[in-house]
């Protein structure tokens, strides 16, 4: 390159040089030699030809020169015009400026930009006093931080239909911690990038409230609200938009207490808590992943608070369970963002959950799910979410239409209660799961009936018939581990294998 460089810069010399060395040439041999009129014209011919190709190349030269000025002076032009309309636009935009902002102050519709990760990227003055947060605690910040937990999740399948491109419009109740109820029209509006895709979504709210809701809503008793999880159901955001749905809805009934900011000290204190226990292999010098089963614990049911086993009836008897296992996905999620990727022991584990009836009936859980996954950079292959095998038994059209939905996401689903009634193995082997959970009463029976031991054997030779991974609940001691071992069972769980230890830890 350098090479390259030193001859262009010298080229003209050389030319011209050679135009000139040819002339004396041609001058010594007239006037100092005897050479013949031949050589005289052959070196005339040659003189002629340099000064043609020196001539051509000068006209070259001249010609280059002038179109290059003639662009330059075109970029110049060019460089002016848009000098000229970006001027006229920054004093257009100076000018309208003030009416922007007038309009942005004085707009009743509240109005934010959410983009495709789902942060917020603009909001109007209505949008930031109607949340009672500071300007830095809306823009820039996640829309499930923005509007809390129980907004983010009962809006999940409206955000994600924004984001695949279609108009979305809806309603909904919000009570508001001084009692009032309002009716919100919300629309969501998907904005295209220049490549055609959705970037973002706008997301309007007006309040449609009228005469008759407030009333209504002055004379409604606790109990007739809309239960959780409705198209109308109220929520509270009271201070923090982080606290989450289901301690919101379950704040009477658990703690015994209506004022939200004693639910909100109660998780301060670590009143919930996630907990796991381990699922392991059994086989010996087996390569297969440990995995884990997450449980969800009220710390205060020790505490006398509560009987044991009077949390979760309670919770399903008002409806709650979705909430609660959407609390369980998201905050499982939140704690799996964290994990050291380096980590050998927990690198291909699976985390599995349990999800109640309520929960497959609910649409709209994928769609939180996806929204989740993505919210976190969550792999959907570190989650196996548990059925029922009742679930499966009496809904399988539902089931499986539930379970084609989570697959989306890349989640694995594992029939939980495997054994305690019968089922087709034929219908499993078309829903596709990846684990069966055998039923603890069964597990517990093994070592002294016979009938229990045979069934186990052959549920595990049908499941690795299919292809599919058993597991053993409620291990107690090593007899049972070495007699599962034995029979070929894959994983097992219990306290003769690991007692449950808090998720954190």
């Amino acid at each position: 390159m350098k090479f390259r460089a030193i001859f262009r810069s010298v080229q003209p010399y050389i030319s011209a040089l050679a135009v000139i060395a040819t002339a004396a040439a041609l001058v010594f041999a007239i006037y100092f030699t005897e050479l013949g009129m031949q050589w005289i014209t052959f070196l005339g011919g040659v003189l002629v030809a340099a000064i043609l190709a020196e001539a051509t190349r000068v006209s070259r030269l001249e010609w280059i020169a002038t179109r290059r000025s003639a662009q330059l002076s075109a970029l110049k032009d060019k460089l002016e015009h848009q000098t000229q309309l970006r001027k006229r636009a920054e004093e257009a935009i100076a000018l309208s400026r003030p009416r922007l902002q007038l309009i942005d102050d004085v707009l009743t519709t509240m109005v934010a930009l959410i983009d495709a990760e789902g942060n917020c990227r603009y909001h109007n003055r209505a949008f930031m006093e109607w949340l009672h947060l500071r300007p830095d605690q809306i823009h820039g910040q996640h829309i499930r931080k923005i509007l809390g937990s129980s907004v983010y999740q009962e809006s999940a399948t409206s955000v994600r239909q924004a984001l695949d491109g279609h108009h979305v419009q809806y309603e909904r109740m919000q009570k508001m911690p001084d009692g009032a109820v309002y009716r919100l029209l919300v629309e969501h509006i998907p904005q295209f990038g220049e490549d055609g895709k959705v970037s973002g979504f706008f997301m309007l709210i007006d309040d449609i409230t009228s005469p008759g809701d407030v009333q209504l809503a002055g004379t409604n008793k606790p109990e007739e609200q809309p239960h959780a999880g409705s198209k109308d159901a109220a929520f509270i955001r009271e201070g923090s938009p982080s606290q989450d749905s289901f301690v919101d809805s379950f704040s009477e009934q658990v703690i015994g207490q209506k004022d939200a900011n004693h639910i909100k000290a109660a998780i301060e204190k670590g009143a919930f808590r996630l907990f796991c226990q381990l699922i392991t292999p059994l086989p010996s010098g087996s390569s297969e992943p440990e995995h884990y089963e997450i449980l969800v614990r009220l710390i205060e049911e020790e505490e006398g608070m509560m009987p044991p086993g009077a949390f979760f009836p309670l919770a399903e008897k008002y409806g709650l369970m979705p909430h609660l296992d959407r609390w369980v996905v998201q905050h499982v999620a939140e704690w799996a963002s964290h994990l050291n990727p380096s980590d050998e022991r927990q690198k291909n584990s699976l985390f599995f959950i349990n999800l109640a009836d309520a929960t497959i009936s609910d649409h709209s859980f994928p769609e939180f799910l996806q929204l989740t996954l993505m919210e976190y950079g969550v792999p959907g292959a570190a989650l196996c979410f548990e059925i029922p095998s009742t679930e499966l038994t009496l809904r399988p059209v539902a089931v499986a239409e539930f379970a084609q939905r989570v697959r989306q996401a890349g989640c694995q689903l594992a029939i939980s209660g495997f054994g305690h009634d019968r089922i087709s193995f034929d219908l499993i082997r078309g829903f596709r799961v990846e684990f069966l959970k055998i039923d603890g009463n069964i597990i517990f029976n093994i070592l002294r009936d016979p009938v229990e031991l045979a069934k186990i054997i052959a549920i595990d030779r049908v499941a690795k018939s299919i292809g599919v991974k058993t597991i053993a609940e409620l291990v107690e001691n090593e007899e049972t581990i070495a007699k599962l071992r034995e029979v070929g069972i894959d994983y097992a769980q219990g306290f003769g294998i690991s007692r449950p230890r808090p998720l954190s830890e």
